[in-house]
């Protein structure tokens, strides 16, 4: 089996993902660490040089490699990894993937990510008054696909464990 989790940026796919792979005794991904190793360039870096369209198609390519030549795999994806080409449809028809949304409100993702702008080029010049409005307008349009996820949790008042085993509390 292959969990795929998929939700906004900083809602916790990573975090979440290490710890239910060790759990389950899978192997963990982070598909932007691995985009990273495979063109030897931060996302930030591959964004400026290349731009999103770029990203987006070797994303897409790298996630349907990965559950093609994996098993007892926990994939985090990138938040709008489900998005673009035909990648959420790929996942939701492969027999081997269960697909996790996790949801976080637009209040708890903008504190979070506040912390975090210069990891996160989408929103690296955004002043933080901007934060919440952009984050609503992009929840807004990446719902369709979001919703689509086999299973969504919804996780403002969950802390990482209570996540991790409502997560396995569904697989199984």
């Amino acid at each position: 089996m292959i969990v795929v989790l998929l939700g906004y940026m900083g809602c916790g796919k990573s975090t979440v993902g290490q710890i239910l792979a060790e759990n389950l005794g899978f192997n963990f991904i982070d598909l932007d660490d691995y985009i990273e190793q495979k063109q030897q360039a931060s996302i930030s870096e591959i964004f400026n040089s290349k731009g999103e369209i770029f990203f987006r198609k070797i994303e897409s390519e790298a996630v349907k490699q990965l559950c093609e030549h994996s098993d007892s795999l926990v994939l985090a994806l990138g938040g709008g990894t489900p998005c673009y080409s035909d990648t959420m449809q790929f996942l939701v028809n492969h027999s081997n993937v269960k697909t996790v949304s996790l949801n976080l409100s637009i209040k708890n993702l903008s504190e979070r990510l506040i912390h975090e702008k210069a990891k996160r080029p989408l929103i690296a010049n955004l002043s933080n008054e901007n934060i919440p409005e952009f984050i609503a307008k992009h929840l807004f349009e990446r719902a369709f696909y979001y919703n689509q996820a086999e299973i969504g949790i919804q996780t403002d008042t969950l802390n990482v464990a209570e996540t991790v085993a409502t997560i396995q509390s569904k697989l199984f």
